[in-house]
């Protein structure tokens, strides 16, 4: 028996007056989402250079190491990537832009 793909729209939604498993779905599929942004960031991390189009193959190789990750549609999956993206890009905007530390007066500020 093939496992029944998830599908989940990639704006936010609400639930309500739902049956319990679809509760279980909805958890289920914003688990997944939330396991393969956390992949593509710790890849990030753990490598030098790496950039959005490569997060993007990554959630390709995950569906065939982790299967729960194919009950997921494509797009859900590199939403999931998008949004893994953008927190790395707001994380180096403020370096790029030459904005100034925040935070307490280091002992050679003076």
């Amino acid at each position: 028996m093939k496992p029944k793909k998830i599908t989940i729209l990639v704006r936010e939604d609400k639930l309500l007056n739902g049956t319990s498993n679809q509760y279980k779905s909805l958890d289920k599929a914003i688990r997944t989402a939330q396991f393969i942004r956390n992949k593509a960031l710790r890849y990030w991390m753990d490598n030098q250079g790496v950039n959005k189009s490569r997060l993007y193959k990554l959630s390709k190789e995950l569906v065939s190491e982790f299967p729960f990750v194919n009950q997921l549609n494509s797009s859900a999956r590199q939403a999931s990537v998008e949004v893994a993206w953008t927190s790395i890009s707001n994380l180096y905007r403020p370096c790029k832009e030459g904005a100034k530390k925040k935070g307490y007066p280091s002992a050679n500020d003076g």
